[in-house]
């Protein structure tokens, strides 16, 4: 029997059809294709780093302990070295992991001056929630970092590392309390904010960068390098006009200051706000945009500097046992609950 007849061959509406739908099929795969390229670049510039703390290992290839400048953690250290020279300072840049170089180049080429602006006008109303500290270091502990497979400690205990040591050199409480918070602008992470937009060496806007600021070249790309006003020395300021009236690069430390900034002393203020502007206290850049008091007291975010950078360990500390005694301290500062 001739089993070909009991088979309906196709007819031209039929293959028509079958090639239609082939098609559909390519077209659906390649939209799949193309949404998966769109979410793999987004994710690349949202967070070039594999985690926070990418930024942070960088810093101390930079400023190694007891290494250019850094002295031990109870004593003071002198900020700049006049025997550096500006070969080893790139040398650091040559050295540095591909995504450390991708989150410099998307943080140079978008922390332009209107930009940092438009972040202050919309993150400080601090109308997003409604927090105590504690509460506050909670949330930031639900902030993933991967960064490290080595640690699974969490961003609740890198802050009490943190704050243990400053007790432990016999600090005063308003030291200890800074120590424990300076971190938690980081939170800006779980409201969406990019990584280069949350991290990083802080430096002024609306006016020249410093060739001393890491992956200089890479502010070719912002659009601030097409003002004229903003490539001159003073730009928009005034000489020895006050970091207080200078706008730096947006992230943590601009966000958490005005969230405590009625809260606790001038010292600890200047710490958080400026803890990660190393231009300045690491290499002495921008003293002619400083006044009197700011000169003053960068001696204080000096001092802060090798906790905030060196006091992270493997050794997980007791949390529960810890508690009470910050939450005393955290009441003896704060109010019940703060706007974030």
């Amino acid at each position: 029997m001739d089993l070909i007849g009991f088979v309906k061959r196709p007819t031209a509406p039929d293959l028509f059809a079958l090639a239609e739908s082939a098609r559909e099929a390519d077209d659906s795969l390649g939209r799949w294709e193309q949404q998966l390229a769109m979410e793999s670049s987004k994710a690349t510039v949202n967070a070039p780093l594999n985690g926070l703390e990418e930024w942070e290992d960088f810093l101390k290839l930079r400023y190694p302990e007891n290494g250019r400048g850094a002295t031990p953690l109870a004593t003071g250290f002198q900020a700049t070295d006049p025997n550096k020279k500006q070969q080893q300072f790139r040398n650091y840049e040559a050295d540095a992991r591909p995504t450390v170089r991708e989150f410099y180049r998307q943080n140079h080429r978008h922390q332009a001056y209107d930009f940092v602006r438009a972040k202050k006008q919309d993150f400080l109303a601090l109308n997003r929630r409604k927090m105590s500290i504690w509460e506050a270091m909670e949330f930031l502990n639900t902030l993933v970092d991967d960064s490290d497979p080595d640690t699974d400690l969490s961003q609740l205990e890198h802050l009490l590392q943190t704050a243990e040591q400053i007790r432990r050199d016999g600090k005063p409480r308003w030291f200890i309390i800074t120590g424990l918070i300076h971190d938690l602008g980081k939170i800006l992470c779980l409201y969406g904010e990019p990584q280069w937009a949350v991290v990083g060496d802080t430096f002024p806007v609306g006016c020249a960068w410093s060739d001393k600021i890491v992956f200089h070249q890479f502010f070719s790309d912002n659009p601030d390098s097409q003002n004229a006003k903003f490539q001159s020395r003073l730009g928009v300021y005034s000489e020895n006009c006050g970091l207080d009236n200078v706008h730096l690069s947006w992230g943590h430390d601009e966000y958490l200051y005005h969230v405590v900034k009625d809260h606790l002393p001038k010292e600890a203020l200047y710490m958080i706000r400026y803890h990660s502007f190393y231009p300045a206290h690491r290499e002495g850049e921008y003293d002619y945009l400083m006044n009197d008091e700011d000169r003053k007291m960068f001696d204080c975010v000096r001092a802060f500097n090798p906790y905030d950078l060196y006091t992270k360990n493997h050794e997980k500390p007791d949390v529960a046992k810890l508690r009470p005694f910050y939450e005393d301290l955290i009441s003896e500062y704060f109010p019940e609950k703060l706007g974030w």
